[in-house]
């Protein structure tokens, strides 16, 4: 296992920090925390099994906030809405767990740069729909099928799921945004659980760094659900996607 130093550990927690704020507010700070794990020399596949540990807890924390707040919809809209992304996270990270590292690398850095793209140069997928009722997922076809495919993300790569999610939710099936990001947390929390057990019996998790991404994330997850509130996500759009292009770029540069 590649060592880390006490600077390492320490940057990589305030960028954890800064990803749990994103994530919570927009989603795609992973996209910040995997391109920087691989720089500092972490293999692929080990860096997005450690993670899903900071993403789980993360996760956890931010439904709390959402449940104080009163913002997470009835437990069977929930339920159905989160079964497709249940298949498809296990699907996504059976395949992750199994490409070689050669290919598991690109293949990471492409797709959070196209999801990234997707948060920049449509920004109007977050605007919220007319007053009306959400609608049953399980009559929406194509919602479910979006949601599947966010699943296959999700339990791929992580960063940035909830850029996939969130016009989904909002769009297709009429929630308000405040809403659908409790939901495109729950979903997360799901699909992340069933990931976060194939790394684990693969190996691929670093349990101490999993535990520093894992600190950060939490306290960026408790400032982001009161940020979430408040602001809309289009004020990071432009931050994260240059961001995402740098940590990129030194990604696929650096040997």
């Amino acid at each position: 296992m590649h060592d880390l130093s006490l600077w390492h550990y320490l940057a990589i927690a305030v960028l954890a920090v800064v990803a749990g704020v994103i994530n919570i507010v927009a989603g795609g700070g992973s996209n910040l925390i995997l391109p920087t794990l691989m720089v500092f020399g972490i293999p692929p596949d080990i860096a997005n099994g450690s993670n899903r540990v900071g993403v789980f807890l993360q996760s956890l924390a931010g439904i709390q906030g959402f449940a104080k707040a009163d913002k997470i919809p009835p437990a069977p809209q929930v339920w159905r809405i989160m079964l497709p992304t249940l298949i498809g996270g296990t699907v996504g990270a059976v395949l992750a767990s199994q490409l070689p590292a050669w290919l598991l690398k690109p293949s990471l850095l492409l797709v959070m740069l196209l999801v990234a793209g997707l948060m920049l140069f449509k920004p109007n997928l977050l605007n919220n729909p007319p007053d009306t009722e959400p609608v049953n997922i399980n009559s929406h076809p194509k919602a479910w099928a979006g949601m599947f495919l966010a699943g296959i993300y999700g339990g791929f790569v992580q960063a940035g799921v909830g850029l996939l999610m969130l016009p989904l939710l909002v769009a297709l099936l009429r929630f308000d945004t405040v809403r659908a990001n409790a939901l495109k947390i729950l979903c997360t929390l799901g699909f992340t659980t069933v990931a976060l057990l194939i790394f684990i019996s693969q190996g691929q998790v670093w349990w101490t760094l999993g535990l520093v991404l894992a600190a950060g994330n939490v306290l960026g997850a408790l400032v982001g659900v009161r940020v979430a509130m408040k602001l809309s996500p289009q004020n990071m759009r432009w931050a994260v996607f240059v961001m995402t292009l740098l940590a990129v770029a030194f990604a696929l540069v650096y040997k």
